[in-house]
């Protein structure tokens, strides 16, 4: 599913007073990674920045201070690719200051656009797709070796059946939470979604060093782990199921909070529903992507699953776990969607009620089957963007209807960072509902007990239940 090309080029010349290059991986060498789109992304950031780290590059905080810049993308939507493509039109600047600077662009937008990548942006240097990490520094060596007179364009896009980064270490940008991915890549070929050409087909790690990670993870301190995978409640690994690994990732001793995500409904089982309640780590939380109400939509998106046989799912999770919150994505203006098509979304959000709502307006990615409906089946841009105004008008009413009758709850927190009002911290209960309450940067990796006190419509405002007496926080944010 790809091939690893290199490309050579004319190498820049240094403007006159510039100071030589330190060499990607010598001494001086310094790293910056910019991260974006979903969980798995911040995950694979964190993976590089680990990678380069062991091969003696500085990670710094500001693109202006490195001698190497990392884009890790997203092509989930269009216009994340364009923000991608913008920003790195933005970056190539750098190099009239810095000649030496290589812009390398990782990730899913990589894989997806590969060598036509190098073609339409002079400025990178790299294109590198999900499964070469393991040899980012072999190629940023080989792009420019120590002294700066040698210029390599390089693609790496070869997609493995076997690599899951076993042995690799993350450098974990926060202290207080971590991302585990169990899974990469995925089996199921929704028409819309552009994951299974990008990051290839399912590869499950192996489970007991999944669960050597957590106990690594909980030595440093950390007590929160997400387990990532695309479709990660599908994981298997030999006897292993996931509700399996979710338990016993749970009984790791020091944490104190499991979470897990991106599940798929048709693999939500009755034994992880009772993992979910029998073991206190894991949290009151499920993520479960619904895209459509429509059965004729569903089936044409190749989901896999029914309007009923979904609200069978959400009846098992909240008849198992009474006190979850729920949290779903949903697409408007996909091919063929009608007006009584998107009244059946509208009509299963009013059903089930989620605590929260990612809404998105389909996007075509190319290679994805979707784009080959007829030409007459694409939803008119207007009638698109006008469904997804009534999606978020629609859900987050429900979303602040919701979070308006949880006022006056005792919840735990898990303060996380600073909030943007000064005095204030924020921090998420176990059903991953944001809070800001006051407090200072010393407070972060801790638990309080707080009384929700105030909502914004998506984020509470709480006390310390030692002050819960009403001193007037609303009003504050994130």
């Amino acid at each position: 599913m790809g091939t690893a090309t290199v490309k050579t080029a004319a190498p820049p010349k240094a403007a006159p007073g510039i100071p030589a290059a330190p060499g990607p991986g010598g001494h001086g060498s310094s790293v910056y990674v910019e991260t974006y789109g979903c969980q798995m992304n911040i995950a694979d950031g964190e993976l590089m920045e680990g990678v380069l780290e062991k091969e003696g590059y500085g990670v710094v905080d500001a693109p202006e201070d490195a001698d190497v810049i990392v884009v890790n993308t997203c092509a989930i939507r269009e216009h994340a690719e364009t923000r991608v493509l913008g920003r790195v039109g933005q970056l190539s600047g750098l190099k009239r200051r810095r000649p030496w600077l290589v812009i390398a662009v990782t990730g899913c937008m990589a894989q997806r656009m590969g060598d036509d990548l190098l073609a339409k942006v002079p400025s990178v240097d790299l294109v590198m797709g999900p499964d070469g990490y393991r040899g980012l520094g072999g190629a940023l060596r080989s792009i420019l070796p120590p002294g700066g007179r040698t210029n390599r364009r390089l693609s790496v896009l070869q997609l493995s059946l076997d690599e899951n980064y076993l042995g690799l270490e993350q450098r974990r940008r926060s202290g207080v939470t971590a991302w585990i991915p169990v899974q990469r890549g995925c089996n199921h070929r929704c028409t819309f979604c552009i994951v299974p050409y990008v990051r290839g087909p399912e590869k499950n790690r192996d489970p007991e060093d999944v669960v050597r990670e957590v106990g690594r993870v909980a030595g440093d301190g950390i007590t929160e782990v997400t387990l990532l995978g695309q479709t990660v409640n599908s994981y298997r690994h030999g006897d292993w199921s996931f509700a399996r690994l979710v338990r016993a990732v749970a009984r790791v001793p020091g944490i104190r909070r499991v979470r897990f995500t991106s599940p798929h409904p048709n693999d939500v089982t009755e034994e992880l529903v009772e993992v979910m309640r029998a073991e206190p780590a894991v949290c009151e939380q499920f993520h479960l992507p619904v895209q459509s109400g429509s059965d004729r939509i569903l089936k044409r998106m190749v989901r896999r699953y029914t309007r009923e046989s979904f609200l069978e799912k959400v009846d098992l999770i909240r008849a198992g776990v009474p006190d979850v919150a729920l949290s779903t994505d949903v697409i408007a203006g996909f091919p063929g969607e009608t007006d009584r098509d998107f009244e059946e979304t509208l009509s299963l959000l009013a059903e089930v009620r989620f605590d929260e709502a990612f809404t998105y307006r389909y996007s075509p990615r190319p290679g994805t089957p979707a784009t080959r409906f007829r030409k007459e089946d694409f939803v008119p841009g207007p009638v698109a963007r006008r469904r997804l105004e009534w999606l978020i008008g629609a859900t987050r009413s429900v979303q602040a209807e919701i979070n308006r009758s949880e006022l006056g709850r005792v919840e735990d927190i898990l303060i996380e960072r600073t909030a943007k009002r000064p005095s204030m911290v924020l921090g998420r209960t176990r059903r991953n509902k944001a809070v800001v309450v006051p407090g200072t940067g010393k407070d972060v990796g801790s638990y309080r007990s707080v009384r929700l006190v105030d909502t914004t419509g998506v984020t509470f405002i709480a006390e310390p239940v030692a002050q819960a007496n009403g001193s007037g926080l609303a009003g504050a944010d994130a």
